[in-house]
């Protein structure tokens, strides 16, 4: 079977649009959250989120083909064109029917539909755009990016909630292993915070309503946390067989050698409240890259500032290193982005990379108080400076969804 390495990273997030401002941010230890300001939030129970600020579609774009796109759509595109450059891949020197695309998202649209629902309402029926179907369906994303750049492969939009990113990199992984495809575009975009969307997650006790402290407001494994932090953004990479990498002298950034997916078969929104689907997705995912569970260097936690979802997983990782779980590094990306939905994995994915490449596990930020059952290493306030070889990236989506991945350091 083919190896598969990574050659290629971009995304969209609320700590910068560029890998280099995301990761120099999320080493510090600083916080993406602020208070919402695209609509007013007044009578709303959560008012603040993980924006991603200064992202001009139009200057990007062109003024008429990003008013085709919704926000999804556009971070999107811009990550995989950033992930694409760092790649060094030339379209003209590609078998674009083995190149492909997966890349998801989890709601789509949204903002697109809820805008022509007001224009209906208020206007009527004959003034709805007729671009209103293709701007909310999520698999416009993936559609976007292989027109773009013509990828003639498998294009698909996997839709595993928050969970996609992974399952995005670890389907495409297996294809590019079976020989299927050469070059696989693949993460995950969501730009979902809306009022509707808000208001939901609001009634439902889901997000966080720290209002006085956004930037404390995500806290995953803290005794004080009180609900997620919803977010936006887009992370992609570019996934690559080792041979088809070598034959244009690529620059290899790390190796992804396994995969897992699971479903916790038990509750439509709640996590399984004893990690069985975590515990089986890293397992798997282990299983698949043939590595003992004490190979393990560091896993970079789902975490999404939830009481049952933090003791879920911390229990998941438990059962699978046992002793070793204690000795191994745990961090939570969510506590300074947010959770990005069915963009998180792929971001995830690219720090975990990035620690790979510079030995730096970022921080989990707004440690102050232990929660009893949530007793790991959770690399509190300060990021670490530690040697790394094996790195797991968990998501776990509503519905059960569980997708895991397995990183290590590129060696020949």
């Amino acid at each position: 079977m083919e190896r598969v390495v990574i050659t290629g990273m971009g995304l969209i997030s609320p700590l910068g649009n560029d890998v280099d401002t995301f990761w120099q941010r999320l080493t510090q230890g600083e916080s993406g959250i602020t208070l919402l300001d695209h609509f007013d939030t007044t009578r709303y129970k959560a008012k603040f989120g993980g924006m991603v600020r200064g992202f001009d579609a139009e200057a990007r774009f062109g003024r008429k083909e990003s008013r085709r796109m919704d926000r999804f759509c556009q971070y999107a595109l811009a990550a995989a064109e950033q992930a694409w450059e760092s790649s060094g891949l030339e379209l003209d020197k590609l078998d674009r029917e083995r190149l492909g695309v997966y890349v998801g998202s989890g709601i789509g649209g949204i903002q697109t539909l809820l805008e022509q629902d007001a224009v209906l309402r208020e206007r009527g029926p004959e003034r709805v755009s007729p671009t209103l179907v293709p701007m909310m369906i999520s698999n416009m994303a993936a559609a976007m990016i292989s027109i773009k750049y013509g990828a003639y492969g498998p294009t698909m939009s996997p839709v595993t909630a928050c969970s996609i990113g992974n399952t995005a990199i670890g389907e495409a992984f297996r294809l590019i292993r079976q020989g299927i495809a050469d070059v696989v575009i693949a993460g995950g975009s969501e730009a979902a915070v809306t009022e509707i969307s808000l208001a939901s997650f609001g009634n439902a006790t889901a997000v966080s309503t720290r209002n006085e402290d956004p930037v404390g407001a995500s806290r995953p494994f803290d005794a004080g946390r009180d609900g997620f932090v919803m977010a936006e953004g887009a992370g992609i990479v570019i996934l690559e067989s080792l041979s088809h990498a070598r034959r244009r002298e690529a620059k290899v950034l790390a190796e992804v050698t396994g995969y897992g997916a699971s479903s916790d078969a038990y509750h439509m929104v709640a996590t399984h409240p004893e990690g069985i689907g975590a515990y089986l997705a890293m397992k798997a995912a282990l299983g698949e890259a043939h590595l003992p569970p004490e190979a393990v260097d560091v896993i970079s936690a789902h975490a999404t500032s939830t009481e049952l979802g933090d003791r879920s997983e911390t229990m998941a990782i438990k059962r699978l290193f046992g002793e070793h779980a204690y000795r191994i590094p745990v961090t939570a990306n969510k506590s300074m982005t947010g959770h990005m939905l069915g963009a998180a994995g792929g971001v995830e994915a690219i720090a975990l990379v990035k620690s790979l490449r510079e030995g730096i596990i970022p921080p989990t930020i707004n440690q102050e108080v232990p929660d009893p059952q949530c007793d790991l290493d959770y690399v509190p306030n300060k990021a670490r400076q530690a040697q790394l070889r094996t790195g797991i990236s968990n998501s776990f989506g509503f519905g059960g969804h569980n997708a895991v991945i397995v990183l290590q350091a590129f060696e020949e």
